[in-house]
């Protein structure tokens, strides 16, 4: 059994997260969880990988506004737009729309990323379906809609960094939704089915990681190497170094830091993400 330690969630994507309490858990993820996307002009999306300034850039949710902050560029508040026309955006390749939030936050997040960019809103009719082992939903997440890593996965990655006499990394760095103690390390390679309260949890894949997880968070800063120079010694995929997962919503509702997370059904998946035969735990 792992105990939730730490719930975030990251109401525009790339930007800074909002750590949790509690929260509620839709078939999308975490409420508000990657909600709002920023685009260039052509509607394509914006991320870390390009743009780490994102990270410098603090989002606060209100019943009727989004509000931003970020260093030297004070705050701007957003009324939330749920009328206006949809464009058309582009995550990953693949095209949707979203309702743009107006011509203020625009400017004011450009001149904040020092490129021209606008600001979108998932709109009610926004239908998308994960990948995985198990179909999901997301509004504009990389994909599934729960990224979830164990304390004791960091903590050993930790004391391969510093052995080879690097600095550890915070989980910041991984931007996950939900962290586990009271697991082994790498325990949520494992566990399929996850089950608290009225929430169910189903595996999806591995969280392949990026050059995300080498910009500082608080400062939007590159860093050099790690993580990914040591994961890439010990947790090489087909598709790229795995660390953590990706989980899809099978039942929402709340979760709280403490709360129990039980696998209910458990496998011994290798890391290409394909499980083997499930075993009762």
């Amino acid at each position: 059994m792992a105990t939730i330690s730490e719930l975030y969630h990251y109401p525009v994507k790339g930007c800074a997260g909002i750590r949790l309490r509690t929260g509620e858990l839709h078939h999308a993820g975490l409420e508000h969880d990657r909600r709002y996307l920023v685009t260039d002009l052509s509607g394509t999306f914006r991320s870390q990988r390009r743009d780490p300034l994102l990270a410098t850039i603090q989002p606060t949710v209100d019943p009727d506004r989004l509000t931003l902050s970020a260093p030297d560029a004070g705050a701007i508040a957003v009324p939330i737009d749920t009328t206006s026309p949809r464009r058309p955006v582009t995550l990953f390749g693949s095209h949707y729309t979203g309702i743009d939030q107006g011509d203020a936050v625009a400017a004011w997040l450009t001149a904040v990323l020092g490129k021209p960019s606008r600001l979108v809103l998932a709109p009610p009719e926004h239908h998308r379906v994960t990948d995985g082992l198990t179909p999901g939903t997301s509004a504009y997440a990389d994909s599934c809609p729960v990224h979830l890593l164990s304390a004791a996965s960091l903590d050993a990655l930790n004391d391969r960094i510093t052995a080879n006499g690097g600095d550890p990394v915070p989980p910041s760095r991984f931007r996950p939704n939900i962290v586990v103690d009271d697991w082994p390390a790498h325990e949520e390679d494992h566990a399929l089915r996850l089950t608290t309260g009225t929430v169910e949890l189903a595996y999806a894949k591995p969280a392949i990681r990026c050059a995300v997880t080498t910009v500082d968070q608080p400062t939007g800063a590159r860093t050099g190497p790690e993580p990914l120079r040591t994961l890439a010694t010990y947790r090489r995929t087909p598709t790229g170094v795995a660390f953590g997962a990706k989980y899809a919503v099978l039942r929402p509702g709340r979760l709280s830091v403490g709360d129990h997370l039980l696998p209910t059904t458990r496998s011994e998946p290798d890391l290409s993400g394909v499980p083997g035969t499930a075993v009762s735990p």
